[in-house]
């Protein structure tokens, strides 16, 4: 099924309507066997929770107008670009879980004293910062699939629609979420989960862990308040 088609299967309003209540939005089946090839190389070797990327040639053609991630994403934010590229694998030499959480923090391209941005930190040469909340609402957290994930390996959870309360104290971060439906994120090869980046989420250790490849990139439509800028390592896609 096309992406266009499962667009055309959400019944009563828009996508972008689905997207906006639920927080989440599923492309099945997305991304092109020449795409899923491109992404499996850089998240190969990757053995710890996760594994920040810097932008190599291959992620780049991964990444670029014509690619099948980018055309999923830009059905909902049509500006949107890659602003972060993490890879995690959870397998038998890494296998973590962690609680219910928001990821509120983004990567620049160096530390700048802007009022609004807080808690920084360096991250293997990389800049990290907390921005406010109005950059973190029109961010999407884009989780590529690039093995089967099921409760058995892991999955994430997340809970649907709590996107909306806004930024969540992480001492209440499981509280709140139990006040939403819970979802666990079961794909296959090739499936997108787009979200909005506020959403909470979980993850639990594997219970057979086998190997579970997921590419998670951050994507915005708006530049940084000068002279705060995007992280380098990935603006150039």
């Amino acid at each position: 099924m096309t992406i266009e088609e499962q667009e055309d299967m959400v019944t009563g309003h828009s996508l972008g309507d689905e997207f906006e209540e639920s927080g989440r939005v599923w492309f099945r089946n997305a991304i092109s066997e020449e795409d899923l090839a491109l992404f499996d190389n850089p998240t190969a070797a990757t053995a710890k929770a996760g594994r920040r990327l810097d932008v190599s040639a291959t992620l780049r053609a991964a990444l670029s107008e014509e690619s099948s991630l980018l055309g999923a994403v830009q059905r909902l934010t049509p500006k949107a670009m890659p602003v972060r590229i993490v890879a995690f694998n959870k397998s038998e030499s890494a296998n973590w879980g962690v609680p219910w959480h928001q990821d509120r923090v983004i990567a620049v391209a160096e530390k700048v004293d802007v009022a609004g941005y807080t808690n920084w930190t360096n991250k293997s040469g990389t800049w990290h910062c907390e921005p406010p909340q109005s950059i973190l609402d029109e961010m999407l957290f884009v989780r590529v699939h690039l093995d089967d994930a099921d409760q058995s390996n892991g999955a994430m959870e997340i809970a649907v629609g709590s996107h909306s309360v806004g930024i969540v104290p992480a001492a209440k971060a499981e509280e709140m979420a139990n006040t939403h439906p819970i979802e666990t994120c079961v794909a296959k090869r090739g499936d997108v989960l787009i979200l909005k980046m506020l959403t909470l989420h979980s993850s639990k250790p594997a219970q057979l862990p086998s190997g579970r490849r997921v590419l998670r990139i951050d994507f915005s439509a708006s530049q940084l308040p000068p002279p705060l800028s995007w992280s380098e390592q990935t603006t150039e896609t």
